[in-house]
């Protein structure tokens, strides 16, 4: 397994100038980054899988970032400039040395809306068709797409491993595998270790937080289970620290991070990653 770091910690958003967190990054000892793509605009893929190279480190994963606009369960606009953005960041993450896509790749983040169950059936319809018409294109790309179940507050579509399982079901696509999240899983799954152990082969990315979105660790999250799950179905991928911070205020507000969660931002790296390597290993 890898380590990763999510630069949404310390910038949004990121674009070519971010490079200059790469060596920090390889100090604390991470062996990849986690790159959340705002705009495609915003990055030269080229110049950052150079940069990544000269401080001996990779893209591990490209992670998606679902605004109102982006909504694969949206209206036909919504849909396919939801199509369009992942296509491109699917083509960067090809580029950077071909990053698995990451995150609730199905619709935007904060839509929460109690919906009759007809119409759920007939979003997930519509959700179906169109991550088919994406992971048909990662597959010609030769990138991996892992979806993210978030908690309730942040979505009312995907929230539990049991759902993403079944929406991988339903596409059918070698691309797209399952990406569990130690934040969302607090929140809705009984027992993360099963999560983890249903998931098995189709676990293609995995996010270590803080229950409160803090340092892993620091908190009462049961880290040996988890560790023993992962190991229990050979995960090979990359274990990725995701936390926001009241410094990057953009994200702040987004991710309801309203308070300091730790005594300092760094804490969340430096310390999470000696506990990850220790829990690990």
């Amino acid at each position: 397994m890898r380590l990763g770091i999510n630069t949404f910690l310390f910038t949004s958003p990121f674009t070519n100038d971010s490079v200059k967190l790469f060596p920090q990054f390889k100090k604390w000892g991470f062996d990849s980054v986690e790159i959340p793509v705002e705009d495609p605009s915003h990055i030269d893929p080229k110049l950052i899988e150079r940069e990544l190279k000269k401080n001996g480190l990779v893209c591990g994963s490209v992670c998606a970032c679902m605004g109102p606009d982006r909504d694969l369960r949206g209206d036909e606009t919504q849909q396919r400039t939801g199509i369009d953005y992942l296509k491109k960041i699917i083509d960067q993450a090809a580029e950077l040395d071909h990053a698995t896509v990451i995150g609730p790749v199905y619709s935007a983040v904060g839509r929460a809306d109690a919906v009759e169950p007809q119409e759920y059936k007939q979003q997930w319809a519509t959700v179906v068709k169109n991550l088919k018409e994406v992971c048909k294109y990662a597959e010609q790309k030769g990138v991996k797409i892992a979806l993210e179940p978030l908690n309730r507050f942040e979505t009312d579509f995907i929230n539990t491993c049991d759902q993403a399982l079944k929406m991988v079901k339903d596409v059918a696509s070698p691309a797209l595998g399952v990406h569990l999240d130690t934040f969302h899983m607090n929140i809705e799954e009984k027992n993360q270790a099963k999560a983890i152990k249903k998931a098995g082969k189709l676990l293609a990315h995995f996010h270590a937080c803080g229950s409160d979105r803090g340092t892993p660790g620091g908190d009462h999250i049961a880290w040996e289970e988890i560790a023993k799950a992962l190991k229990s179905v050979k995960y090979k991928g990359d274990v990725v620290i995701e936390s926001f911070t009241t410094d990057v205020k953009v994200i702040a507000r987004a991710a309801a991070i309203w308070r300091q969660i730790e005594p300092k931002r760094d804490d969340i790296a430096v310390k999470g990653i000696k506990f990850l390597k220790k829990t690990l290993k």
